[in-house]
């Protein structure tokens, strides 16, 4: 989750400004039902999508079959950019919600980066949050105390008025920061006892905040 929304995802350009308009109007939809992959790993890479609304989750299988959960985007966000410059798909993408998705073809928006390099400049400039979205993410993950992990993904994702809003369950807050669910509402009820956090429905509110 991170601050431009809040939560320790991977950012995208939630208003894809960088796509010309002729190619987002014509980009066709597809509606998902819970469950239902839109694509899966080893699978021909076609473009990169949009969550128009609902979730989706990108997931990936070890060795050992252990489900491991590399992001969640939801409404308004990109996912599968890496497809524009890879011939599959690196890991499944499965629809948490009833959901509908934009599909950018990548040949089309490769082209329109040829044609108009400002394009792909903003492009770039999206990627290169990700990146540091992703070193904060495998810095959190690094922490080994749950208690510690959740305090610091609070504290990156706060706003200034101390709020940390939930943008999407705390199933899939607990997913990004490398936990169990359940362990995740033991991690919240147990700073909520020691004065630490304020729970609401939407929103978690940080208190004694550490001074910057």
């Amino acid at each position: 989750m991170a601050p431009p929304r809040s939560r320790q995802s991977i950012p995208s350009a939630v208003a894809l400004g960088w796509l010309p308009d002729s190619l987002r109007h014509r980009a066709p939809v597809r509606t998902l039902a819970k469950g239902q992959t839109l694509f899966r790993q080893g699978d021909p890479a076609i473009g990169l999508f949009q969550v128009i609304g609902g979730r989706v989750r990108l997931v990936r299988h070890t060795a050992d079959d252990r489900l491991v959960v590399l992001h969640t985007a939801a409404s308004g966000e990109l996912f599968a950019e890496a497809s524009l410059f890879a011939e599959t798909y690196h890991c499944d993408a499965v629809a948490m919600a009833s959901t509908q998705v934009r599909v950018f073809p990548k040949d089309e928006i490769r082209t329109a980066f040829r044609q108009t390099p400002e394009l792909a400049e903003r492009f770039m400039a999206v990627l290169a949050r990700q990146v540091q979205a992703l070193r904060a993410q495998i810095q959190q993950r690094g922490i080994r105390s749950a208690r510690e992990r959740v305090l610091q993904s609070l504290a990156l994702g706060t706003r200034a008025d101390g709020v940390f809003p939930l943008n999407a369950p705390l199933t899939d807050f607990a997913a990004e920061l490398g936990l169990t669910h359940e362990a995740l509402y033991r991690t919240l009820a147990a700073l909520e006892r020691d004065g630490l956090i304020a729970r609401g429905k939407d929103a978690i509110v940080l208190k004694n905040r550490p001074k910057a």
